[in-house]
């Protein structure tokens, strides 16, 4: 028998049907998708890493926003994009660093960069190149860059003196310094922004006449006001722009550095490690001969801490070499721990292979995309880690499909049927479906729309966030109804309990297919268990959520669900020590 409900409550359900009925919503767009080259052309970077020290979650952060973006490209049908990561192996950090090993560079090099290949590997970081900037052909293209810079004018000769920090490999401004006493009290001159101490150094450098690129840049920046990304580190750079650029010194003396790219022309000389790092994202693309089919549709993912290299040194430095600036920079802040910055000397600095250990890989991947906010720095601690893992993976999304599935619910282990009676299209108070209802369908059929919205913006977190809120409120339609109390023996209840399971396994279905650039191997378990099994089905372009809520045939209705492999994702227990 049709459910009675009064004249108000049938309004509410036609008003709910008829915005469920309108999915997919037109979610605003952020625009910051890359503008240039085809879909397949198109390359997203992380910056290269020093390898003065082994990897921390810091450098696997940068990492995971970078594959995800990936995954999510490709889930879209942009197969053909590329995604390079690798390690920056020159400078004079590296020179020291390997000295005080007792080892040489080249060893010190091999050794760390094969640990940040080895944390990627476990990561699940799917990088299509990953370069060395030790390498022949990186070699080869600065060597070229350099010489287009100094033949197109862009490059003199003259006396540096200033503040050095050898910790961030650049000369800085008597603005940029200041007296703070160590901790037995003697006082030295450090770095405003880093605290490295800094030492007075002169020496005969080339310089790049950085003070000309002033107005380009801040052209560009008008032009192009989604080229850095979030808006704040944008509003940063111009910032930055509105006060005079000195000229930058782009090389050191080869005697006191020996361990880099020597200027072509001019052994006495080493060419500037950030300029030789930069210009890997040229090396990835075949530069000099192989690049212009690609470039400049570059979207690079880096740290606050090295926004000005990338906005201000970097654009000036390729239009100098009559090259355009990348399509985008995306910034993210970074990871404190229990609200103190990581320090060696505190001995804080988190270990992501212990991380993996403690929550598995996928749910470590998970808390950092969930909680990492580009715009501010993330806190991590292991409480807030389970709290978050076990609440939304565990309980909410686990829990779901456990329940969906088990043999009680569901004994034929299939993708039950769908009835328009119980759950039709539009409501005139008939059928079982209440407002609640119509409002889940119309929240998930937008979903995948929203969070493609939220990755074009770089708002991964508010991606997740989204899929979260509709995994609770599947969780409350499946709970609000109690199929567990409804009986086989009726053909109506039965119809209405193959419904309710149906749409449930439809909305696990989108959360399944959204979570894969964030939970890969998660969203593959998910999935599998489904019945979902062709790379087609688990696609983003065309997710076709409730097909017979349309009126369309569903290809998965009657399916036999596949093996369970056990609890989605097992609950993380408590740390003894509560830490």
């Amino acid at each position: 028998m049709p459910l009675l409900r009064s004249p108000s409550a049938r309004r509410q359900l036609r008003a709910a049907a008829a915005a469920a009925a309108s999915w997919p919503r037109p979610w605003r767009r952020c625009r910051a998708s890359l503008g240039a080259g085809s879909p397949s052309q198109r390359l997203i970077s992380t910056p290269i890493f020093y390898v003065n020290g082994p990897p921390h979650i810091g450098h696997l952060y940068s990492a995971l926003l970078a594959d995800a973006m990936h995954r999510h490209r490709q889930l879209l049908g942009q197969a053909g994009g590329r995604f390079a990561t690798g390690t920056d192996e020159h400078g004079l950090k590296i020179q020291t660093t390997a000295a005080a090993a007792g080892t040489s560079p080249e060893r010190f090099c091999d050794r760390v960069s094969a640990k940040f290949r080895e944390l990627f590997t476990q990561a699940g970081i799917s990088y299509t190149d990953f370069i060395r900037t030790t390498e022949p052909q990186h070699k080869r293209a600065v060597e070229h860059f350099w010489t287009t810079l100094r033949d197109r004018g862009w490059l003199y000769r003259a006396y540096y003196e200033g503040w050095y920090c050898t910790a961030e490999e650049s000369f800085l401004a008597t603005s940029q310094v200041t007296e703070r006493p160590d901790a037995l009290g003697r006082r030295h001159v450090v770095s405003l922004e880093s605290g490295h101490q800094v030492h007075w150094t002169k020496e005969e450098n080339y310089m790049f006449k950085l003070s000309e690129f002033r107005e380009p840049l801040l052209r560009w920046l008008q032009e192009r006001k989604l080229a850095i990304t979030p808006k704040p580190f944008y509003q940063q750079v111009l910032q930055w722009l509105e006060q005079d650029l000195p000229d930058l010194s782009v090389s050191r003396d080869r005697a006191r550095l020996w361990w880099g790219i020597p200027v072509p022309g001019d052994p006495t000389q080493t060419i500037y490690v950030w300029v030789d790092a930069l210009v890997n994202y040229l090396t990835i693309m075949g530069y000099p001969e192989g690049h212009r089919a690609w470039w400049p549709a570059a979207c690079h993912v880096v740290g606050k801490d090295i926004l000005k290299f990338h906005a201000i040194y970097w654009p000036a430095l390729l239009m100098a070499a009559g090259l355009e600036p990348p399509e985008q920079i995306l910034v993210h802040s970074h990871w404190t721990v229990q609200g103190q910055k990581m320090s060696k000397s505190l001995g804080n600095v988190v270990d992501p292979w212990a991380c993996f250990r403690r929550y598995s890989v996928d749910g470590f991947r998970y808390f950092l995309l969930r909680q990492g906010v580009p715009e501010r720095d993330g806190d991590y601690y292991d409480e807030k880690a389970v709290k978050l893992i076990n609440s939304e993976l565990a309980d909410a999304l686990g829990g779901l499909l456990n329940r969906c599935t088990s043999p009680s619910l569901n004994p034929s282990s299939t993708y039950p049927g769908f009835s328009e009676a119980c759950f039709p299209r539009d409501s005139g108070g008939s059928g079982k479906a209440s407002v609640e209802d119509y409002e889940l369908v119309s929240s998930v059929g937008a979903l995948p729309q929203q969070v493609s919205s939220h990755f074009e913006c770089f708002q991964i977190y508010k991606a997740l966030e989204a899929i979260v809120n509709c995994v609770r409120q599947t969780n409350g339609f499946v709970q609000r109804h109690r199929p567990w109390k409804l009986s086989r023996e009726d053909p109506e209840q039965q119809l209405w309990l193959d419904t309710i399971l149906h749409v449930a396994l439809e909305c696990l279905r989108v959360y399944g297919t959204l979570l894969q650039p964030v939970i890969p191997a998660m969203a593959d378990k998910l999935l599998t268990r489904l019945g979902v099994r062709s790379p087609a089905e688990r696609s983003l372009s065309n997710v076709d959520f409730l097909s017979r809520y349309h009126g369309k045939k569903s290809p998965f209705e009657g399916r036999t669900l596949g093996p369970d492999a056990g609890l989605l994702f097992p609950k993380l227990k408590k740390a003894k020590d509560g830490s």
